[in-house]
């Protein structure tokens, strides 16, 4: 079974601190399509790749911003698919005025949120949706559970 997730970050800047996702995900096979989009300079963008995201064959997205961070929340307004957000560090209030803003979703709209920089928390939640449906993902987290438990 092929699964697609999209990492989307309102940055170049933030690749750093989303490249975790990506490792993960690879390491569980399921490809991370990264793409830079941000709510505020690039919101038509955002919208158009949003609203065919489900049928452009994304099982969820992960959405990395910072400060402001309404990225997350304006894919979750044009999509149904799963939205992980992950608030990220950086500006006056390092990353809790970005928690803040991912977390306070208008009730319909959820949007699933990770911690500051939780990049790989991000992958291993999407992971998790996709093994409800993958019997071979969800065995593959059973040993990456085991493994953590060991070191």
């Amino acid at each position: 079974m092929t699964h697609k997730v999209a990492i989307l970050m309102g940055s170049p800047n933030d690749g750093d601190r989303m490249a975790p996702a990506v490792e993960i995900l690879e390491r569980f096979g399921v490809e991370a399509d990264v793409r830079v989009m941000s709510a505020h300079r690039t919101p038509q963008r955002v919208a158009e790749f949003a609203t065919a995201a489900r049928a452009d064959g994304y099982s969820s997205i992960i959405c990395g911003a910072g400060m402001a961070a309404h990225l997350a929340g304006a894919v979750a307004a044009r999509t149904t698919l799963p939205v992980i957000g992950v608030p990220l560090s950086g500006g006056a209030l390092d990353g809790l005025d970005a928690l803040l803003a991912t977390v306070q979703m208008p009730r319909g709209i959820p949007v699933a949120t990770v911690a500051v920089d939780g990049a790989v928390n991000a992958a291993l939640l999407a992971v998790q949706m996709l093994s409800v449906t993958d019997p071979a993902l969800a065995g593959a987290l059973a040993t990456y559970r085991e493994e953590m438990a060991s070191r």
